[in-house]
């Protein structure tokens, strides 16, 4: 929280201060706790008083949330294609584990603000250097669809055995019945019985996506032809 001596008064305060402030309670509280009245509070001047520099609490978010981008790096010249697009995404990751607010803000958006159109031009613009067709980057940015800003919103539900031995026992022994492939999956890979690792889950299907469409440019793949044809040897 500010001190009283380092509250900016009412003259001094400039759109920086409020977007700063908004991130840290952001970061802090969630994206709600970043509302105009809390912004003030933490700057130590009335609601009112941030109206002179953001129209609106959307407006505030939509700088919040170009701030935040700027912290993904970006990619080194001279390296593929591949490379570069799943730097840039890694990069967009890394920024939103940082801010976990950056999910809501980025979906909650009405207009695509001018960091967000950035992010998508560069990843399109290494598609294009590439050599991939205009075509096949459409589809890729679809394929991509969240991924390009680091998350995905994939679900697994499943449901939660009994804390009672016998009962679970039993629930465990009828699942299996009924889902044996989800059993032998969970009982036999590599990593049963551990937790998931989420980000080589997320570099996993990212690598897939971005290999599988090299493929397809190599193959001269366009709209009139198969996918299946695009990947088959």
């Amino acid at each position: 929280m500010s001190t009283p001596g380092s509250r900016p008064s009412r003259s001094h305060l400039d759109r920086d201060q409020i977007v700063n402030a908004a991130i840290a309670l952001a970061d802090e509280r969630g994206l709600s706790g970043a509302s105009m009245r809390g912004v003030a509070e933490q700057l130590g001047v009335t609601p009112m008083a941030l109206y002179k520099h953001v129209a609106n609490h959307s407006d505030l978010v939509d700088d919040m949330l170009d701030r935040a981008l700027e912290e993904a790096a970006a990619p080194d010249a001279g390296q593929d294609w591949i490379t570069k697009t799943r730097s840039r995404i890694l990069a967009a990751r890394t920024a939103f584990a940082a801010h976990p607010w950056l999910r809501e803000a980025i979906e909650s958006r009405p207009l695509a603000t001018p960091r967000t159109l950035q992010h998508m031009d560069a990843l399109m613009a290494d598609m294009f250097d590439g050599g991939l067709s205009a075509d096949l980057v459409h589809h890729t940015m679809h394929a991509l669809s969240t991924r390009m800003w680091g998350f995905t919103r994939d679900v697994l539900p499943t449901p939660q055995a009994p804390e009672d031995p016998d009962d679970r026992a039993a629930a465990i022994a009828a699942f299996a019945a009924r889902y044996p492939s989800i059993i032998r999956m969970a009982t036999t890979s590599p990593h049963a019985g551990e937790a998931c690792d989420d980000d080589a889950e997320f570099t996993f299907a990212l690598d897939l996506i971005l290999i599988g469409v090299q493929r397809l440019h190599e193959r001269g793949w366009t709209r009139a032809t198969p996918v299946s044809s695009g990947l088959a040897d």
